[in-house]
């Protein structure tokens, strides 16, 4: 298995795209730490590693956007303890209530947003680079949406957060270039039928959508030996193919 003695940090690893990247990752041999704010969440994923005779994996709850910086810096020195190194990092949690006006956006619903979709990111990829550094290679996988560069109407905080994203992976995967180890790209799911598709577009028919297992093969190719060398770049889904 590609992925055996890989450990791997997913963020939103109870919801719909974040398990599945999990269970694709583990069946791989990955070691997984599953990282999410809703305990039995975890506990469906956990279980659904298990069932399919994989590594088992880490449970591990918490809230990016309630932690302050020293439970982060206390995420990054557990992980140094007891691994040593880390080979990966996939940035799937999101935050989505809704299409809003920017006239009616709440200054706090802003501000949730931005943490969990911007800011944690952040804070997470900068305490962990010391032990993503400690890996020969390791692959670090921000989560945007394909509205991105279109800066669709009414995509308000949501909207914003996922254009920085993507402006936040570029700038590292520049400055972590020359050292050939860590390789940082953006992944495009592309329309699937996820929990938050269902929220963003509740009329559609889901029926016609790629089933959320259509991305099984772009996490493994992220996060496995062929993407080595290959950073700095937005990966989309939907015109996928090795």
């Amino acid at each position: 298995m590609p992925l055996t003695n890989q450990v791997i940090l997913i963020t939103g690893a109870g919801g719909g795209l974040g398990s599945t990247a999990a269970l694709a990752l583990a069946k791989q041999g990955a070691q997984i730490i599953l990282l999410d704010k809703s305990i039995p969440k975890l506990e469906t994923v956990y279980d659904l590693i298990k069932a399919a005779s994989a590594p088992e994996p880490i449970m591990y709850p918490f809230d990016l956007a309630g932690a302050n910086e020293d439970e982060y810096q206390e995420l990054a020195d557990k992980i140094g303890e007891k691994y040593g190194f880390l080979q990966g990092v996939l940035h799937s949690a999101v935050e989505f209530s809704g299409y809003t006006p920017i006239a009616l956006q709440g200054t706090k619903e802003w501000g949730h947003t931005l943490n969990v979709n911007l800011n944690a990111p952040f804070l997470l990829s900068r305490v962990l680079l010391p032990v993503l550094q400690k890996s020969q290679t390791a692959s670090i996988v921000f989560t945007s949406d394909s509205s991105a560069r279109t800066a669709v109407a009414y995509s308000g905080a949501y909207g914003v957060s996922k254009i920085a994203l993507e402006g936040l992976a570029k700038i590292l995967a520049e400055e972590f270039e020359s050292s050939n180890k860590i390789r940082v790209n953006t992944l495009i799911p592309g329309p699937v039928d996820s929990p938050l598709r269902k929220r963003a577009y509740p009329a559609e028919d889901k029926g016609k959508l790629p089933k959320m297992e259509s991305l099984d093969a772009v996490y493994l190719y992220l996060f496995g030996p062929q993407s080595i060398g290959v950073t700095g770049q937005a990966i989309d889904a939907r015109t996928f193919h090795l």
